[in-house]
Order: structure tokens, then sequence, then C-alpha cells
């Protein structure tokens, strides 16, 4: 099966070695991600304003380009599937917004939300099944007690991403069973790292980071997986825990037997 990939900025640049886990984890369960030409930046958070369209051009061009080719798209990073599902949400719902970003675009034919967009983890539990994904597994990580970090971006808001519970999601502690690891729950793993704050209160963005990974840790993890770059960055160098934290698809790609692959 071939999806529609948008790796977004920060996988090509700071993060590719999380871009490359994807790609060749991807092809080992039979998918091909193919990335839409001319790609733009998603702009990492969506706005809430609602007599404009500008801000959403970089979103509604890709999901126009997945249209075209007649395949799903898939993002891995939370804060650009956040932005792309919203926006298809929003053109889905508001008839004004359509209107303006279809004119401002060009379209012809009109984009109404056509495109079905998939987080990773979503294409791992909806499409590959996680059953599936349990059979692919060639270094199962048993007896590793891993937490899952949701953060905000991934499950909120709750009606327009419709991945998971935003408050009980499973998702992610299904991901870490399917490779054979044990999860972790703990409370703080829905709550925010400090997220963008740390730009301006880098001591705010500490605050939270560390009570995330101390809460983690006093449950008894050995491990913290995430699925946000900016999470990914503030619970490694924000929260003074020496816990590793790791991206889903650097996980996965160990335990799929492809992570060393990635380094050739």
């Amino acid at each position: 099966m071939i999806f529609t990939y948008y790796p977004g900025c920060t996988l090509r640049t700071k993060a590719k070695d999380l871009d490359r886990y994807a790609r060749l984890s991807a092809e080992a369960l039979g998918i091909t991600l193919e990335e839409p030409e001319n790609w733009q930046c998603c702009g990492g958070a969506y706005s809430n304003v609602n007599d404009e369209a500008a801000t959403k051009l970089s979103a509604a061009r890709v999901l126009n380009s997945a249209k075209e080719l007649g395949r799903p798209l898939v993002t891995v990073c939370s804060a650009c599937h956040n932005v792309i599902k919203q926006t298809n949400y929003d053109i889905q719902h508001n008839a004004t917004l359509a209107y303006k970003v279809n004119n401002y675009l060009g379209l012809d034919p009109q984009y109404n939300g056509e495109t079905t967009v998939y987080h990773y983890l979503e294409m791992l539990r909806d499409v590959v099944g996680f059953d599936k994904l349990a059979e692919k597994v060639v270094n199962p990580l048993k007896g590793k007690k891993i937490a899952a970090y949701y953060g905000c971006l991934l499950l909120r808001p709750s009606r327009a991403l419709s991945m998971d519970d935003p408050e009980n999601p499973t998702i992610m502690e299904d991901f870490i069973r399917a490779i054979g690891a044990d999860p972790v729950i703990y409370s703080q793993r829905v709550e925010c790292c400090g997220g963008y704050i740390t730009l301006e209160d880098k001591a705010q963005a500490s605050k939270r980071s560390s009570a995330v990974m101390t809460d983690a840790e006093e449950n008894g993890a050995e491990m913290v997986v995430t699925a946000c770059p900016l999470c990914l960055y503030n619970l490694k160098k924000n929260s003074g825990s020496q816990l590793p934290v790791v991206y889903i698809t650097e996980l996965l790609a160990e335990a799929l037997g492809v992570k060393e692959e990635s380094n050739e």
C-alpha cells in the first residue's frame, strides 16, 4: 500500500534519523511512503482564527495532493498531524473556510476534505493492525517497562483529531505491547510538557517536563516514548531526568530489526 507521506520540517532537518526509522519500518511492514512534490511547512501550530485562511494553505495543499493521487495521507509528527487534521476537519465543516482555501489555491476541482489523514500510530493500528505488527517483530522488547507520553497535540481537540480517548487513551500502550514491552500507566501521560513555552520561559517548561518524567519514573518506567519532536526535546533537554526518551519510530525500527540499517 502506498501512502502520501508528510514528514514535516523537523524530521527533514534536526531529526533525520526519526524520518529514516519511519520509512524503513513502513517498508518492513509492506507500506511505501512517498512525499508529495513541493510540500511546505504546515506552520507548526493551528490558528483558531475563523476569518482567515492563509495559515491553512500549506496543509490544504498537501491534503489536495494526496487526494489527486488517490491516497491516504500519513504524518509522523504530532504537531504536523494536528495542523493537517484540524485543517481537513475545518474544510469539511466550514463552508466559508473551504471557499477561501479553494479560491486562494485556485483548485479545480475543489478540495472539500476528501483525504483520509492518519497519524503513523493510527496507520499501525488501523491499517497494519497491532496483531500483524507483533508478528513482524524480530527483536521483541521483552520485560522493558515503557511509559507512553501523549502530550497535548496528539489527541486534542478530540472532535477533529478523533484518534483516541483524550483522557484515557490506549493506542500507544497497545503499540508498546505489540513490540513486546510492558506499558507503564501514569497520570502525567496526557499532560503538557511545556511545549513551545520553552522559547520564552524555560523554567516553566522545565517544571512541566520534570513533572512528567518524575511521574513516569516513580511508576516504574525504564524508558519514555513519545510521538512529538518538541516533546522529545523538552523531556530530554529540560526535565533534568536521566530516564531515556525515544521516538516511536526509533523504538519501532529497533523491534523490526531495521534500526541499524538506517545508519548505513
